[in-house]
């Protein structure tokens, strides 16, 4: 049965209130198909009934149930490639001159799903500058709890490894658990996991040298864009380095920011 009108606009009004994020007239078909799992486990006959009881007899846990349900967690190892290898051949060696001192990088991933991304940046990190005695931290956030212990556990099975982790790496910093693959201690010390939602404070969370916020600001409507930027801005170190989407820019969003070309990747810097 098709997602009556009551039905999708109470959604999209919960998931907005909760996490910023825009469903859209004819995002119909998605809510129905990521909320239908929920339903069955309630025993409700559609999501419309579900809905329903969940109007109607306000749940905390199933309202975040189905916030978590409509978040999008798609993620991969180096997801996009390029971005990656900005990060290794320029970024950090120009961290590396610019931290000399204190030998130390904090990097966050802003979205980090079931870890992926911050798991990536450690693996890259290792070589570069962990091995030759610096400190580097990775804080790991998302909205969804539940993808953030998939990330903790840092356990993946044979077809994540495959998509996108170069053989080399999987064999270097992973070891078999069973069916599954296992990151090693020495990369999962190096990654902390919290919930954050990014339209709340980030003040707790310290100054960071890269921020990675990639494929999400496409979710959320232009103020909150601008709001979402103007906070990270302002967790960046000064001569930090963002990395957005591909899809994603900062221009006619929030102007504080320059743009620079490393090869094909486009990165952002606080102005001065």
């Amino acid at each position: 049965m098709a997602l009556t009108p009551t039905t999708f606009e109470w959604v999209c009004t919960l998931v907005r209130r909760e996490s910023a994020i825009v469903l859209e007239k004819g995002k119909e078909y998605l809510v129905e198909s990521r909320l239908v799992p929920l339903a069955r486990a309630a025993g409700a006959p559609d999501v419309n009934a579900y809905v329903d009881g969940v109007r109607l007899r306000p749940d905390r846990r199933a309202q975040t149930a189905i916030v978590e349900a409509l978040t999008t967690n798609e993620t991969s190892w180096y997801r996009d490639g390029a971005p990656f290898q900005a990060f290794s051949t320029t970024v950090v060696p120009a961290l590396k001159q610019a931290r000399a001192s204190t030998r130390s990088l904090r990097l966050w991933s802003a979205a980090s799903s079931t870890g992926q991304e911050a798991y990536s940046l450690a693996i890259a990190l290792q070589d570069s500058v962990v091995a030759e005695g610096w400190r580097a931290e990775i804080l790991g956030t998302d909205i969804s709890t539940e993808v953030l212990e998939k990330a903790k556990a840092g356990t993946y099975s044979q077809l994540e490894v495959n998509r996108g982790l170069p053989a080399p790496l999987l064999v270097r910093h992973f070891t078999r658990a069973g069916m599954n693959w296992q990151v090693n201690p020495n990369i999962r010390q190096m990654v902390r996991f919290q919930q954050l939602n990014l339209t709340s404070s980030y003040a707790a969370l310290g100054q960071f040298d890269v921020v990675f916020l990639r494929n999400v600001l496409i979710y959320f409507d232009l103020p909150t864009k601008r709001d979402i930027l103007g906070r990270v801005r302002r967790a960046l170190r000064p001569d930090g380095y963002l990395f957005l989407g591909g899809a994603e820019t900062t221009l006619g969003v929030d102007d504080n920011w320059e743009r620079q070309l490393i090869g094909r990747v486009s990165v952002h810097r606080p102005k001065n």
